[in-house]
């Protein structure tokens, strides 16, 4: 081979390493320009990131302000019991029906109907050996019992009961099976056998439009009707309220809202 030859020979081969070496110096330089500002800019930024605290929308604050008033009435002091309603409307309710009937034994016993308020009502005496309104005649001794037991389930129940209105409605039951029972117990013909003296009546003076009753009988009827509306009203003795949830209507692509 000539001289000439291996000249062109090796001018070759050196364009042939320079065109090599330009793409691997290109591959090693291009990730220290990159990786050197990842390193110096984006450090700082990722931990401003994790030291930063996300701000709270005000739907989750105001979940938060629920949830502490929430625990904060559980744990707190419950209300009072209402007793001392119960015991003054009792023994309010038991006085006056005692004193109306000592009235009407001593003045109307064995006279005449007064009547008041134009026929509306009239004051007569009767003599009754049953219930309320003159219902269950015969049964003296079985109401009675249930007497005792009503006035026992009021007073073992008063020791949680929170409620004014369950207080006002309880007072007005206790005090007037308490006057009844009083005359059973103590009126003649004897003991469990006693007739209530029923003295109030109704557009007609012997109780053929209305039964006659009294004082204790009407407030029996007043609480019990008071009771009632504050139990369809959900109000509980304990001074709870439950209230009844949204009902939930699933649309068409699945999503539920309140109803």
């Amino acid at each position: 081979m000539s001289d000439e030859a291996k000249a062109a020979g090796k001018a070759a081969e050196k364009a042939a390493e320079k065109v090599a070496d330009k793409p691997v110096e290109a591959q090693v330089s291009e990730p220290e320009t990159v990786a050197t500002p990842a390193i110096v800019v984006d450090e700082p930024d990722a931990e401003k990131k994790t030291e930063e605290k996300p701000a709270e929308s005000p739907a989750k604050a105001e979940e938060d302000d629920d949830e502490f008033s929430i625990s904060g009435s559980i744990s707190g002091s419950l209300p009072e019991p209402r007793t001392k309603t119960l015991a003054v409307l009792a023994g309010g309710v038991l006085a006056l029906d005692v004193l109306t009937k000592v009235v009407s034994v001593a003045f109307l016993e064995g006279a005449d109907p007064i009547k008041l308020f134009g026929g509306v009502l009239y004051l007569t005496f009767v003599r009754n050996p049953g219930a309320a309104f003159g219902l269950a005649e015969g049964q003296t001794w079985i109401l009675a019992l249930i007497a005792l037991g009503v006035a026992g389930f009021i007073l073992w129940i008063a020791r949680n009961l929170r409620s004014q209105g369950w207080a006002v409605g309880l007072g007005l039951v206790l005090g007037g099976a308490v006057g009844n029972l009083a005359d059973r117990l103590f009126r003649e013909p004897g003991p469990m056998r006693g007739h209530v003296v029923d003295f109030l009546s109704l557009f007609d003076p012997y109780g053929q439009v209305w039964p006659v009753f009294n004082v204790a009988d009407m407030a029996i009827v007043g609480g019990g009707a008071t009771i009632i509306v504050l139990a369809l009203m959900r109000h509980d003795y304990d001074g709870t309220v439950h209230k009844e949830e949204p009902a939930l209507v699933v649309e068409s692509d699945g999503a539920a809202e309140p109803k």
